[in-house]
């Protein structure tokens, strides 16, 4: 799935992204407020959702490797936050569904969460 497929679904709002950065894939989703969740279960390819909106999240991010930062509850990062999404390249997006209800949309149209993920892979 495409980030632009996810904002479509999510009528999310692009914070940052470049136009290119729109048309990658993502390869699973990961919900998580306690970035320590998201250190211990994430792999790099991870659309990760949250929302948790201060600069950790956005540093998180950048050490797993995530395509994309999905802020739910119309939630956006911080200043320094969206700084740190611009320097490394993360497109950064917000939506005002709850984690749950933007987790079970994006899972309906056919995006995989982590341990999916890995059962499709065969490591699971």
């Amino acid at each position: 799935m495409t980030l632009r497929e996810v904002q479509r679904i999510l009528n999310a709002e692009i914070i940052w992204s470049s136009e290119s950065q729109l048309d990658v894939d993502v390869d699973y989703a990961g919900a998580s407020d306690l970035m320590s969740d998201a250190l211990a279960f994430s792999e790099p390819g991870l659309l990760f959702l949250t929302g948790l909106s201060n600069a950790q999240s956005v540093r998180t991010a950048h050490i797993i490797e995530a395509k994309a930062i999905l802020y739910v509850r119309g939630k956006t990062p911080d200043m320094e936050g969206l700084q740190i999404a611009v320097q490394n390249r993360i497109p950064v997006l917000s939506t005002k569904c709850l984690m749950y209800e933007a987790c079970g949309l994006l899972r309906e149209h056919g995006l995989p969460g982590i341990s999916e993920f890995h059962l499709k892979r065969g490591d699971g």
